[in-house]
C-alpha cells in the first residue's frame, strides 16, 4: 500500500490516475531493464518511479502522448 507520497498528490501532478499508472509503469519497466540487481533490491523499481513523479523528476507536457 502506498502511503508516502499520498496518491492524491501524485494523481494531481499527472492529471488523472490512468496517466499516473501508465507513466509509473513505463518508468518502472525502463528501470528494471537498466538497474543492477543490487540497485533493484535496495529500492524497488516502482518505488523509484513513484518517487521521481513526486519530486518532479518526471513531468509531462500538457498534451504529451504516452
Amino acid at each position: 500500500m502506498l502511503l508516502e507520497p499520498p496518491i492524491d498528490e501524485l494523481v494531481e501532478k499527472m492529471g488523472n490516475p490512468y496517466r499516473l499508472a501508465v507513466v509509473v509503469g513505463k518508468r518502472a519497466k525502463f528501470l528494471s531493464e537498466t538497474l543492477s540487481d543490487e540497485e533493484k533490491e535496495a529500492i524497488p523499481e516502482v518505488t523509484r518511479a513513484v518517487d521521481e513523479v513526486d519530486d518532479g523528476t518526471i513531468v509531462l507536457d500538457s498534451e504529451e502522448n504516452l
